[in-house]
């Protein structure tokens, strides 16, 4: 089982997090903490999502990489989703 280290989460949620952002657009937008944040976030996201199909838990630190991602750009997608709401 993998058990990675608050460090080990904080790197991971800020790599998927920094990459999330670019490939949204949203980088200009957002500084190191925030990407971070959104990693994190987006990681529990993904694993949510993802834990519905398959096994979460063994994946590894690549599979973890690729949750993280893809739940930190599921979750900038609904922020601008409704930011772009308000604004109207």
């Amino acid at each position: 089982m993998l058990g990675l280290s608050i460090i080990g989460w904080i790197i991971i949620g800020g790599l998927a997090g920094w990459i999330g952002s670019k490939i949204m657009k949203t980088d200009a937008q957002m500084g190191i903490i925030l990407n971070i944040v959104v990693g994190i976030i987006g990681g529990l996201l993904g694993g949510w999502i993802l834990s519905s199909f398959l096994d979460v838990e063994g994946g590894g630190w690549i599979f973890s990489f690729l949750t993280c991602l893809l739940g930190a750009c599921i979750l900038l997608f609904l922020v601008k989703l409704v930011a772009g709401r308000s604004k109207v």
